[in-house]
């Protein structure tokens, strides 16, 4: 990736179009943001691989993610908190736990923050 600096923030071109990440989120997506953007989704995708896998009747899938920050520490991420809502019918509630569990030892995002950032994983389903 090449990153192409702007009056405020940088931008670049990807596949899927043109992303802009700036510190002022008037201004584009802000790090932070594409940070627990990608250690959502990537979780939650391969959370639904894996709910599929195991032949589970899942019509949807909502994830919600609280994020905590340490002011004192250049405001990094301390913790990460995703809560997968689910959708669907006959859902077996111990073998969700289990692709859950699964799916973060195989997330590539989660993976590459292990030791750094903390993740929890909760569900509910409706």
């Amino acid at each position: 990736m090449e990153f192409q600096m702007k009056e405020v923030g940088f931008k670049t071109n990807l596949e899927y179009g043109e992303l802009h990440v700036s510190g002022d989120e008037t201004y584009g997506f802000r790090p932070y943001q594409l940070m627990v953007s990608s250690i959502a989704v990537c979780s939650g995708g391969v959370f639904k691989k894996i709910l599929e896998k195991k032949r589970m009747n899942v019509e949807d899938i909502t994830i919600k993610a609280d994020v905590t920050r340490n002011e004192k520490e250049a405001n990094r991420i301390e913790e990460i908190q995703i809560h997968y809502v689910i959708k669907g019918e006959n859902l077996d509630e111990h073998k969700i736990e289990q692709a859950m569990e699964l799916a973060s030892k195989n997330c590539p995002m989660v993976q590459s923050v292990v030791n750094s950032i903390k993740i929890v994983e909760t569900f509910e389903l409706v």
